[in-house]
């Protein structure tokens, strides 16, 4: 059987995903065609229901729940991972007016998003950019500020720009759950032995890379060309966790806690009759 997988270029996803797609592990009569692209994109796919599997943004969750279900492994959650705001204009100390800055975020769809919607509910002016230009865009004073995620985090400060926050700071202390990024949904109309096979097969591609990962795979690297090596690999550590491995108990209440203060905001019924999570 062969499935449609869609995942993001980014060093964590491939490092996950790298032994199931080239070969590496036993993936029990299971083929997977991928497709890499930013996040964003992959939202916006998975609301067209074309993928099997897909990483997506939890802060989109709610309205894939009728088709989708949450796997195990494979995501992004953990603590000090959140994303940052940051500004040229401005630092922590200069109290700016939030209700007139201009502000670019990497995607409507995306947790950054929420989670910034979640502190900073005064901010109106908005610009949905891909993660990857926002530094750009707040050096040039195209923007006030923006929202960092991914490598992103490992640089701006180099550039001179400065954090006005820790929007997982904020949601750790307002929460005390870990943030939860990025999760990877599977087809709710598969049966869930055959949801517990892709889980497996997930989890088993990542204790793969695990336990070879003093040499970095040609799928990481290949696909993260602009970044030094010290960076591809800052980034796997920082994204890539137990939690990576098996949500567990404590993951799937961060998620559910996304998934309160998402209704909250936008009056969307969460769950609803839905099995959110696979046994």
């Amino acid at each position: 059987m062969n499935l449609t997988i869609g995942l993001s270029p980014c060093p964590n996803d491939t490092f996950i995903f790298d032994a199931m797609l080239n070969g590496k592990i036993d993936t029990e009569d299971l083929t997977f065609t991928y497709q890499l692209e930013d996040v964003e994109t992959l939202n916006r796919l998975a609301k067209t229901g074309s993928l099997d599997i897909s990483k997506i943004s939890y802060g989109t969750l709610p309205p894939l729940l009728p088709h989708y279900r949450v796997l195990n492994a494979g995501g992004a959650l953990g603590r000090g991972v959140g994303p940052i705001f940051i500004s040229k204009k401005f630092d922590a100390a200069s109290n700016p007016d939030l209700s007139t800055m201009v502000v670019a975020l990497p995607g409507i769809q995306t947790t950054a998003h929420l989670l910034f919607s979640l502190a900073y509910p005064e901010v109106k002016n908005k610009s949905f950019i891909p993660f990857h230009e926002i530094e750009t865009a707040v050096l040039q004073d195209t923007v006030d500020a923006g929202v960092i995620i991914h490598e992103n985090r490992f640089t701006y400060q180099e550039k001179g720009l400065n954090k006005l926050a820790d929007l997982g700071e904020i949601w750790e202390k307002n929460t005390r759950h870990p943030i939860p990024l990025g999760g990877i949904v599977a087809r709710r109309d598969y049966d869930l032995s055959l949801l517990q096979k892709i889980n497996r097969i997930i989890y088993n591609s990542l204790a793969y890379a695990f336990a070879h990962q003093e040499v970095l795979p040609d799928f990481v690297t290949t696909n993260a060309q602009e970044m030094s090596e010290e960076i591809m690999r800052n980034h796997i550590h920082l994204y890539v966790n137990d939690f990576s491995l098996n949500l567990g108990s404590t993951g799937r209440s961060a998620v559910w806690k996304l998934l309160e203060l998402y209704n909250q905001i936008h009056s969307y019924p969460v769950g609803g009759d839905f099995e959110v999570f696979i046994d």
